[in-house]
């Protein structure tokens, strides 16, 4: 593997190591602590609210909504709805994107499980090819099912009102913490369950409401940037010029399309083989 590609690796690791120190040593105007209690009384936060928070995640560029999303009537929930729905969408998008940057390092570094993912096939052939993204498309089916079948059981889990209320909680649409997880060992899962989500090993326990405000703080700036840095992989993977990211490891030429959950080999799937008839497929 690049020897240089493991270095761009190391080198963004290391600055989102930086952002999170820096972000959570400014000190700035801190926003209130908005929680929900189990009695029902909450506080949600404005567009007012996201102009101090700006403030303390980029000083330089403060407030940037070129959308005007924050002006929007989401779902019909108002203004703190709508507020609550961005700021919860992007802390989500972030956190993935922070997993897809590592998981897209690691794949491109041939780093994988030691054992089969079926009866024909192993992590190391899948680990053999180029592309991170020519490796996805290797998956067999049943195996990209079981994925996004248990990335969208999370996803309902996650905006479950029972589940919100049985970790003392409430939408974040409504009243509720923006990116907060539900417990799922209190929400009755009819199986043991040893981890969760948020805070699997209990570090995070004894951390006060102020610290755990400025971690958010750093882990949204880190969110950014990694949804940048994900971008940019996909990007340059397709033959784009990408700085700082032009490494054979990152270019290798993939043909197919990075947007795409499905390939030619998942063609047994209904409308897939429509789907890769459309121009941009």
């Amino acid at each position: 593997r690049d020897l240089k590609y493991s270095s761009i690796c190391k080198e963004m690791a290391l600055f989102l190591s930086v952002t999170a120190y820096q972000v959570t040593a400014y000190q700035g105007p801190a926003l209130p602590i908005h929680h929900a209690s189990r009695s029902g009384i909450v506080s949600m936060e404005t567009t007012e609210d996201l102009k101090v928070l700006a403030k303390e995640l980029n000083p330089v560029l403060g407030f940037w909504d070129p959308l005007q999303l924050s002006g929007m009537d989401i779902y019909g929930m108002g203004e703190e709805g709508t507020v609550g729905w961005l700021r919860h969408a992007e802390i989500k998008h972030g956190r993935v994107a922070m997993a897809a940057f590592v998981g897209y390092c690691v794949q491109a570094n041939g780093i994988h499980f030691p054992w089969s993912i079926s009866s024909t096939m192993s992590y190391a052939d899948i680990a053999a090819i180029s592309s991170p993204a020519a490796q996805w498309d290797a998956v067999p089916t049943a195996g990209k099912l079981q994925i996004i079948g248990t990335i969208g059981l999370l996803e309902w889990f996650g905006e479950s009102t029972y589940a919100l209320e049985q970790s003392g909680e409430k939408h974040y649409m409504k009243g509720g913490k923006p990116g907060f997880y539900p417990s799922l060992k209190t929400a009755g899962i009819p199986h043991p369950v040893p981890f969760d989500l948020y805070n699997p090993f209990g570090l995070q326990s004894g951390m006060s409401e102020e610290k755990k405000a400025a971690a958010l703080k750093a882990e949204i700036n880190n969110g950014r940037l990694a949804m940048l840095g994900i971008m940019g992989f996909m990007s340059a993977s397709k033959g784009l010029y990408v700085p700082i990211m032009m490494s054979p490891a990152i270019t290798a030429p993939y043909s197919g399309e990075v947007m795409a959950p499905f390939a030619a080999s998942d063609v047994t799937l209904p409308l897939v083989a429509d789907m890769l008839k459309w121009p941009f497929f």
